[in-house]
């Protein structure tokens, strides 16, 4: 299993069996809802819970939390994470630090389901220009994925993995849209370096709910796998004026095989 699927599920997004995490997950859950409850609201930004990332960092000494597990099902099997964590901090003006730190699950067909801690990813959101009445917001996100998952089980990749992208954001109303891409560096037998690109197109009804859909391809990241491009379809739904509800489901468009289904779900928090 490979977290470059959040950097995307941020980012990618090859994201337990969730008969053997359910419990865990709703435990999970139960626990974030009571303490979300006793804090006080904020503002929702762009990234999760698309693919596709946008160049807007966490304001300046505010952050966010995420609760939440993405999988992808492929003719191999099930894999993903759940539950996870991602904390998002603004240390400096449009400059945001990021980790993720997750269980991972990989259910092969046919051989045993594996459960533990995956891959944590780290990284620097940065914003360089900002938007005008013509000119977008442009950022990067660097990335590394670093190793800390049992790769023979199939929870992490055995390597380092770095991801170097540009993303851009335009504002209209209440459409947004934003996207972008970049290049990941994934070392490892078998493995290839990839690149991955996206658009999304977002229509926000208030600051908490919205909707929206994304298209994104991905080149192969391994000697004898295949180019793909996928959608996802989701949005935020406000649970409590203290708490929304991030989903996102979706499928191949082609060769999807590698991806027959995913999803990602989350309860997110800003402070």
């Amino acid at each position: 299993m490979d977290l470059s699927l959040i950097a995307a599920e941020r980012q990618n997004f090859r994201y337990i069996s969730m008969h053997a995490c359910d419990s865990a997950v709703k435990s999970g859950i139960a626990i974030i809802l009571v303490v979300l409850y006793l804090i006080a609201p904020a503002d929702v930004f762009a990234g999760p819970p698309f693919r596709t990332d946008d160049p807007e960092p966490v304001e300046y000494r505010h952050g966010e939390v995420y609760l939440f597990s993405t999988g992808t099902r492929d003719s191999g099997g099930i894999s993903g994470v759940g539950p996870a964590i991602e904390f998002n901090y603004g240390i400096f003006p449009d400059t945001q630090f990021h980790i993720i730190t997750p269980v991972a699950f990989n259910s092969p067909q046919g051989s045993a389901s594996h459960f533990g801690y995956g891959d944590t990813e780290v990284g620097i959101k940065y914003r360089f220009v900002h938007q005008t009445a013509v000119i977008p917001d442009i950022g990067t996100f660097p990335l590394i994925e670093v190793p800390s998952g049992d790769a023979h089980k199939g929870l992490g990749n055995g390597k380092a993995q770095y991801f170097l992208p540009v993303w851009l954001q335009k504002d209209f109303g209440k459409w947004t849209t934003y996207g972008g891409g970049g290049y990941w560096i994934n070392p490892g037998a078998g493995n290839k370096n990839w690149w991955f690109s996206g658009i999304l197109l977002q229509y926000s009804f208030t600051e908490t709910f919205y909707l929206g859909g994304e298209i994104f391809h991905q080149t192969s990241d391994t000697v004898d796998g295949k180019n793909n491009t996928n959608f996802n379809l989701g949005g935020s739904f406000p649970l409590t004026k203290k708490v929304q509800l991030l989903f996102t489901a979706g499928s191949g468009l082609q060769h999807a095989s590698t991806n027959y289904y995913s999803y990602y779900v989350a309860l997110y928090y800003a402070f």
